[in-house]
């Protein structure tokens, strides 16, 4: 790898004619050409202009039309690779073919329009170096995006300079549409129109990147793009496995390609996302416990591995069904586990740790064993095991990566076993006298009532879940109330302000609650916020409401937390005791095929 890259200012006549050494290529993993009558129409009226204005004394000596990023490397690719400007690039070359058809249609061809004419050749099609003849059936810009229809459309207009009869791909309609712009000016501009073309091939400006990787090439565009997403590492995947098919197999993948693009969309997942996931699935089968993450193309297109196929995608596509329960929030017909509302309120309550790492033990243990006549009642322990994991580990050690390495073990345990063993519960350290025992309870239980702000809502969710009567999901909008407000009347109570302030964020003073509710409720006190609690759909807040008493206080809240504290332990021991996780020499090894068909002669003979 050379990394070698080259930037070199040139008009639009150099930067094209250069085709001719090596032609331009929009590669497979690119969007679609998507400009709409309104861009193209805006180039157009902003290169007019500029025409003019480069005419007028202090006027602009030059139109500049942004970068084009590409990669080639001499004698290894035959084309050059644009990544980034295959929207102007196409456009202007649909713009001078649809002026080389006005100037080859004019009756008496005057010597402007036969030096025009001359000059847009080689800009668009490859020119025989001896005879100085073009071949307009060999392009210098061609287009393999995976699922773009109208590549040979495109191809055609380039070739022919005509288009189908109300044909409504993009290549057509703009093609016609600059057909129609350069015919309205020249009939009322007539002598300004070659000033036009002169402004467009000779002082217009496109700043070429050229790198000799792919790598460096999509880097450099990720980091110059700010007008709209950069393309993702799926969008290479796409291409690699495209072009391993043959033109059936092709047509097919990207029916199914397409069809996961909209359902991932539908659910609020990405396809970059989901092969993200699925990273983790592949390094679980493999082993693979090491916390630091490779990047995803990185580890897909690894030599010597095979990690990219049409499987790969049908992986995804069942992976898809646990993110549309996740992220829909509701039952999913074709997922009988999901209509359990217990595993709904907890990965609703895991969609609330700090950061992703909870989703690739959960996807993996899914995608492991969905297919089980038991998978929920499995899933359902686990998750609830899991999620006792996550929260007290984070509790204990409040960062990012507190979890990392666990995870990735757990990702492993996970492949070999659908009763994976691994620790959960806060790590309580050993006393050898009762003061001892009694002050790490309370260290215990202050991580509780205290919790770090990151995992507040992750704690607030499982205490609304546990209430009786909560058998929906909890409302997406909701905020965290504080039952004895934040701002107060100081001479209401006898507290001071600091007591209170020490307080007033513990646990045991706050409940989720509809965002309109908790606006609604804001500084009141006890008494009148119960009004509000009535109307709430949460049922947690609905126990606060019907409360007897009419007043809380620093005492209110101090009782709270240590009933919080002992429900959430004994919760956490009771899941932890209900996962019983099977040792590897409980569990039944499953007989070989050899040893089923000895099984049967065996019975057969009736000696089993």
């Amino acid at each position: 790898m050379t990394n070698d890259i080259s930037v070199n200012k040139q008009t639009v006549l150099q930067y094209l004619a250069s085709g001719q050494e090596v032609p331009f290529l929009i590669p497979e993993y690119q969007r679609p050409y998507s400009w709409s009558y309104d861009e193209i129409t805006t180039l157009f009226d902003d290169l007019w202009d500029f025409s003019i204005e480069r005419l007028q004394e202090g006027g602009a000596s030059s139109y500049f039309l942004g970068s084009v990023v590409s990669y080639y490397r001499k004698d290894v690719d035959n084309d050059r690779k644009i990544i980034d400007g295959q929207q102007r690039i196409t456009s202007l070359c649909l713009l001078l073919r649809a002026i080389y058809t006005m100037l080859e249609k004019e009756e008496s061809k005057s010597k402007e329009v036969n030096n025009f004419i001359t000059k847009i050749q080689p800009a668009l099609w490859k020119k025989d170096e001896l005879s100085g003849d073009v071949d307009c059936s060999q392009m210098l810009l061609k287009s393999d995006v995976v699922s773009d229809s109208g590549n040979e459309i495109l191809r055609k207009i380039l070739e022919s300079g005509t288009t189908e009869k109300d044909a409504s791909d993009n290549y057509s309609k703009n093609y016609d549409k600059f057909l129609q712009l350069y015919a309205e000016k020249s009939q009322s501009s007539p002598n300004h129109i070659f000033q036009f073309i002169n402004a467009l091939l000779n002082y217009t400006i496109l700043l070429p990147i050229n790198a000799d990787e792919q790598e460096t090439a999509l880097t450099i565009f990720n980091t110059l793009n700010n007008r709209g997403l950069p393309l993702s590492d799926a969008d290479i995947f796409k291409s690699y496995i495209y072009k391993g098919l043959d033109e059936t197999a092709k047509k097919a993948f990207i029916k199914k390609w397409k069809q996961l693009e909209t359902d991932s969309s539908e659910v609020n997942e990405s396809v970059q996302s989901l092969f993200y996931y699925h990273m983790f699935y592949l390094r679980a089968q493999e082993g693979d416990v090491n916390t630091s993450t490779p990047g995803v193309r990185k580890y897909y297109l690894e030599k010597n591995k095979s990690r990219l196929s049409v499987g790969v995608i049908d992986e995804l596509v069942k992976n898809l069904r646990l993110w549309e329960v996740v992220n829909g929030r509701s039952a999913v017909d074709e997922e009988p586990w999901s209509q359990n509302i217990d595993i709904r309120k907890i990965l609703d309550c895991l969609s609330s740790y700090p950061n992703e790492f909870w989703k690739y033990p959960v996807s993996i243990f899914y995608m492991k064993y969905k297919d089980r006549e038991d998978f929920e009642a499995l899933f359902l322990k686990f998750l609830r095991k899991f999620y006792v994991l996550l929260l007290t580990k984070y509790l204990e050690q409040p960062t990012i990566s507190a979890v990392k390495g666990d995870i990735m073990k757990l990702n492993e345990q996970i492949i070999k076993s659908y009763h994976p063993v691994f620790k959960a519960g806060f790590e309580e350290k050993e006393t050898i006298n009762e003061q001892e025992q009694k002050a790490e309870q309370a260290r215990i239980n202050n991580l509780l009532i205290k919790p770090h702000r990151r995992v507040e809502r992750m704690l607030l969710k499982l205490l609304a879940y546990e209430e009786e009567g909560q058998n929906e999901l909890l409302p997406v909008k909701w905020d965290i109330e504080h039952i004895f407000p934040q701002k107060w009347d100081t001479k209401y109570y006898t507290f001071s302000e600091k007591e209170a302030n020490e307080k007033l964020e513990h646990i045991g003073n706050k409940l989720p609650l509809e965002k309109k509710q908790n606006i609604s409720a804001s500084n009141n006190y006890f008494d009148k916020k119960k009004e509000k609690y009535k109307i709430s759909k949460i049922a947690i807040c609905k126990r606060y409401a019907n409360s007897p008493l009419n007043d809380w206080n620093l005492d209110s809240i101090t009782n709270n937390d240590a009933n919080i504290a002992a429900q959430v332990r004994q919760l956490f021991q009771d899941w932890i005791n209900d996962y019983e996780p099977l040792s590897v020499k409980d569990e039944k090894p499953q007989p070989t095929p050899e040893e089923l068909e000895m099984i049967e002669k065996l019975r057969a003979r009736g000696l089993i």
